[in-house]
């Protein structure tokens, strides 16, 4: 049976972390006062044709915040797209889903505010696809027993607190403290992939010399390692970077791949800096935040190594309508100006608590939120419909040394988007599982 990614949190974490760095790079910095409130709490359009009482969910976005707009908003509008299409068919039994948005202005304190909005004030039975720069609410949420389902792992809320179910699963304890001793663990599924399937050896890691960045390429190294790769560190300043003669570097000691612990635009100059070098690598590689159709934006100067973007997760791939599911999803977003993995991951967190509404139902005491939390602690191989890698919950006493995982893999085209590099629940490995710090 496939088996979930436990290292993703890992990726996810990262890739908010380079996300800031951008924002201090550009020098755009906010003081702190700016994000030091409550969300705005704007419920959802009401539509279909249910007439029960409403079953009332929240949505805790980072919508408003140090990142900047639309960095957060993916799993918010695929989950809102995926309730309005339960809604415009009759609801959950008749009852319609009422959303509850909260903006938590990426702030500890607003995220609180939001928590509190929504579980004290407007009761919701559940979070879903909650999508937080600093989750400071996350333990109260769990006291009060709410379950929060499909959220994205920014930090490690999701491997720390019980009633708390992320998006790719947990196999911690989450009785209180994150993983296991304060430890989590990540797999080299990634690495392995690239060296079995595409036969690459030497890797190149970019990062800048910051304390975020640094850490997060240590990580990557240190898997690399354990896959036996030959690993090229290049780091450049964090405020004058020089990706040329990092891409000069990588070229000139034959690197098959490019990792990198860079931000967006520093992820377009370093693939720009690559092309004007002349490099030609197997893959660049990315993360699943970076799996969006702006590509062609993204990076319209780098022709060459645009089409040498590899993207892996945990997920379908959002442009592979070949799949039924995804083609429910694409056929319901239509109306949005991009597309993105997290839209469509926040479209299964969605589903799945629709699937445990449904299920509750049809027991005596109907939807509430002890009955849903059940319904969670007990998922076992969930895929909402083929969309996800399995997920499951398992509180396993001590770390797995090793763990068969599998993953998404998916290549960048110009004129055809994203294309899947087979499928995601055979393209699996029994890979070591690292120790990193949260």
């Amino acid at each position: 049976m496939p088996r979930r990614r436990p290292g993703r949190a890992a990726e996810a974490a990262a890739a908010v972390l380079l996300l800031l760095l951008g924002g201090t790079a550009c020098g755009s910095r906010l003081p702190e006062s700016d994000f030091e409130h409550g969300g705005t709490r704007t419920p959802a359009p009401s539509t279909g044709t249910g007439t029960g009482t409403p079953i009332r969910v929240g949505i805790i976005t980072s919508a408003t915040s140090p990142v900047g707009g639309d960095t957060f908003t993916g799993p918010r509008d695929g989950a809102e797209a995926y309730f309005d299409r339960v809604n415009a068919r009759g609801g959950i039994a008749g009852r319609r889903v009422e959303v509850r948005m909260c903006d938590d202005g990426g702030s500890g304190v607003g995220d609180n505010e939001c928590v509190h909005q929504l579980i004290d004030e407007d009761k919701v039975v559940a979070l879903v696809a909650t999508t937080a720069l600093d989750y400071a609410g996350a333990s109260r949420v769990s006291h009060a027993r709410v379950p929060d389902i499909g959220g994205q792992p920014i930090g490690a809320a999701y491997d720390t607190w019980p009633h708390l179910y992320g998006i790719y699963g947990s196999l911690a304890p989450r009785a209180g403290t994150p993983g296991w001793g304060g430890k989590l663990y990540g797999g080299t599924e990634v690495y392995r992939y690239f060296k079995q399937r595409k036969g690459a050896r030497t890797a190149a890691v970019v990062s800048y010399n910051q304390a975020a960045s640094a850490a997060y390429a240590r990580l990557v190294e240190q898997g690399l390692r354990a896959e036996g790769y030959k690993v090229v560190p290049e780091q450049v300043d964090f405020a004058l970077p020089n990706f040329r003669a990092a891409a000069a570097d990588l070229k000139q000691q034959g690197a098959d791949l490019v990792f990198d612990a860079l931000d967006t635009h520093g992820n377009a100059q370093l693939c720009a800096a690559m092309d004007q070098v002349g490099a030609s690598v197997v893959a660049k590689v990315t993360n699943v935040q970076n799996w969006t159709s702006t590509v062609p934006e993204d990076y319209k100067n780098s022709p060459r190594c645009r089409n040498a973007l590899w993207a892996t997760g945990s997920s379908r791939d959002f442009d592979d309508v070949s799949q039924p599911a995804v083609r429910e999803f694409r056929d319901a977003t239509k109306g949005l100006k991009t597309h993105s993995q997290w839209q469509l991951e926040g479209w299964a967190a969605a589903m799945w608590f629709t699937d445990a509404a449904k299920a509750c139902t049809e027991t005596k005491t109907g939807v509430t939120r002890a009955c849903v939390d059940g319904f969670m602690n007990r998922s076992e191989h969930y895929t909402a419909d083929g969309l996800l890698v399995p997920v499951s919950f398992e509180r396993l006493a001590a770390p797995p040394t090793t763990r068969r995982t599998c993953l998404s893999v998916a290549r960048w085209q110009d004129g055809k988007g994203w294309i899947p590099q087979g499928d995601m629940n055979s393209t699996c490995f029994e890979v070591p599982q690292l120790p990193y710090s949260p």
